[in-house]
């Protein structure tokens, strides 16, 4: 039965990484679709192509840090606990894909992950708190960063280009779009699939197939695949909502808003950190936006997204809490 167990649990933990890259495809080519820079085939494409290439080579090459990080947020995760807390954030993945609200599926798996082990503990000592508050303290303060960064870099790219003719100008903003496009891509593959990794990481610990927590190639190979097929199904309501509502987007504007969504997620898979990529990207666009003038509805979905963001964890938490219960009480 454990086996039978670790099995159905690795096989959810792909089927989050799918329903991640799906849900996340818009973080890399919704600004590009939008500005024409790539077409909505090419753009999935790419991007699927780079969301695996991100996931082998971050942990093949420079380690598995963000891995790492969620395996300590639990003091004793087993895999009824890590099987709730999946498709805890699977309903949450598939609930907001269906409204077009591109909230975070990094704050869906932290949340129904932390919700299942308090079920199981039976009180909240069953947590890691100070790995919480690191992993809290980058969710926080990485979509921020992204917008004063992008609205830093775009004040400087007006003032670089003020003499520039706006149609050759713009050719090579939409060229540049590929390349941030790209960029994006792999730094999201990078950090975000590491959290199936980390799920199939803790399954193999918990069942005694490894000895202590670590990531094997397999591991690393399928959650880049499942991740890069997800990409590739792509996420349409998201990308309009990122792409449209939010800022009518120029060329410029979306190269700023990827390349700067990009080094952030970057920047906190080096320290370890999973964040939301889709947070990240969202402050992004709107901070290329705010140089020039958000629009009163743009504001209006980014407050949606905030809502969403804010909901997120102690929504899924609530989901990861009952799916642990019910998966308890059957006998699983």
């Amino acid at each position: 039965m454990p086996d039978v167990l670790l099995v159905v649990t690795i096989l959810v933990a792909l089927g989050f990484d799918f329903t991640n890259g799906f849900h996340d495809t818009a973080n890399a080519i919704a600004t590009s679709v939008s500005t024409r820079a790539l077409t909505p085939r090419l753009a999935v494409l790419l991007s699927a192509t780079f969301n695996l290439i991100g996931a082998l080579v971050t942990v093949l090459v420079f380690g598995g840090a963000v891995s790492n990080t969620i395996a300590k947020l639990l003091m004793q995760p087993t895999l009824i606990v890590i099987l709730a807390g999946l498709l805890g954030a699977i309903v949450w993945n598939l609930v907001t894909w269906y409204l077009g609200l591109p909230s975070s599926s990094t704050h869906a798996f932290v949340g129904a992950l932390l919700g299942a082990g308090v079920a199981a503990g039976g009180s909240f000592t069953a947590i890691r708190w100070s790995e919480v508050g690191k992993v809290l303290t980058w969710l926080v303060l990485s979509p921020p960063i992204g917008f004063l960064v992008a609205a830093l870099l775009m004040v400087g790219v007006y003032w670089a280009f003020r003499h520039a003719r706006p149609v050759r100008a713009n050719r090579y903003f939409r060229y540049g779009q590929v390349v941030t496009a790209a960029f994006v891509s792999y730094s999201h593959g990078g950090n975000d699939a590491q959290k199936s990794m980390a799920a199939m990481g803790m399954a193999l610990l918990a069942t005694g197939h490894l000895h202590k927590f670590m990531i094997p190639a397999w591991v690393v190979l399928l959650a880049a695949a499942a991740i890069g097929f997800g990409t590739y199904a792509g996420g349409w309501r998201i990308i309009r909502t990122l792409g449209w509502r939010i800022y009518k987007l120029e060329p410029a504007t979306g190269m700023g808003a990827q390349l700067s969504g990009a080094g952030t997620i970057l920047l906190a898979t080096v320290f370890g950190a999973p964040v939301s990529t889709t947070h990240v990207v969202t402050g992004s666009v709107m901070g290329a936006g705010a140089p020039r003038r958000l629009t009163a509805a743009g504001w209006g979905v980014g407050a949606n997204i905030v809502a969403a963001w804010l909901l997120t964890i102690p929504a899924s938490a609530t989901i990861g809490w009952v799916l642990y219960a019910i998966l308890h009480t059957a006998g699983v």
